[in-house]
């Protein structure tokens, strides 16, 4: 049975929200506008599966080709990623430690994402734009300082994300790694939303990702480093948690820096993000313009 799939899009200019059922899209904004402007207050309404519900009703509204899909969570005031989350990720280092105490992260902007089927940007400054598929949880309980054991129950949803990265960008500056993750449209979230359910839904997802498709990532998220009790638990220690806050959660091997040569990518390419019950995130390659 495919889990309900929840999505923030436009058509004619207008921004909505919906449910993608039977090969279209059902238009529940304009059923719970007045509730739930946005799929961010459903989300911190914990009304996810009530929408569903409604949309499972229903036939669709529009046509998938007909509309422009949006990252599902509109503004969050979060983006927060992990990086080095996966064995193999730590061991392409090469420099003999260990996997790390505590987990790397970041900060993103919501400006460089776009949504499913709108091309990454490759912007003039670099040409190296890489690929990194990831799982992503959904915040959907506000919460500070919360415990291992309760942490799962803070999650409203899961996503996918190619955290597209400018790789010498990442390397300007000797700490940080904030300007070579923030270019305006280099990476992508979606397509939808994924109400979680259950740990057994997230436990153990494959998570892929191809280009013009070949594989060149693969594994699962039961070999993370740091689990999602531990992320949730680790990040709400120095920040609130709030609805609608999205937590990137590592990729694994193979992104194209790691290649010899780098295999970064260029215009015309494709990659897709693929996780089990949840779908495929898919962009091309554009080259910016200005």
């Amino acid at each position: 049975m495919t889990p309900p799939r929840l999505a923030t899009y436009s058509v004619d200019r207008m921004t909505k929200y919906g449910a993608v059922v039977d090969g279209g899209i059902v238009d529940l904004s304009a059923r719970f506008a007045k509730d739930f402007p946005t799929l961010r207050e459903a989300i911190a309404a914990g009304a996810l599966m009530r929408l569903a519900e409604d949309a499972a009703r229903r036939s669709p509204d529009h046509a998938l080709d007909t509309i422009t899909w949006l990252p599902p969570v509109p503004a969050p005031e979060k983006i927060i990623c992990i990086g080095v989350n996966y064995p193999d990720r730590n061991a392409e280092y090469k420099d003999g430690q260990d996997a790390p105490k505590f987990p790397s992260m970041f900060m993103r902007t919501p400006r460089s994402f776009v949504g499913h089927l709108t091309p990454l940007v490759r912007p003039r400054a670099s040409s190296q734009l890489d690929y990194e598929g990831e799982l992503v949880l959904v915040i959907g309980k506000a919460g500070r300082h919360i415990p291992e054991s309760t942490a799962l129950d803070h999650i409203a949803a899961v996503t996918l994300c190619n955290e597209g990265t400018i790789r010498d960008w990442v390397r300007h500056a000797k700490f940080n790694v904030t300007q070579g993750k923030n270019f305006d449209s280099a990476g992508s979230l979606g397509p939808w939303i994924v109400p979680y359910t259950s740990e057994s839904q997230i436990a153990d997802i494959r998570l892929t990702t191809r280009v013009n498709g070949e594989a060149r990532q693969d594994d699962r998220t039961g070999r993370l480093i740091f689990g999602f009790r531990y992320l949730i638990h680790y990040i709400s220690t120095f920040t609130t948690l709030v609805p609608g806050d999205v937590i990137v959660t590592g990729t694994p091997t193979g992104a194209g820096a790691r290649f010899d040569p780098p295999r970064y990518l260029k215009p015309g390419d494709v990659v897709e993000v693929e996780a089990e019950n949840i779908g495929v995130l898919r962009n091309g390659v554009i080259d910016e313009v200005l």
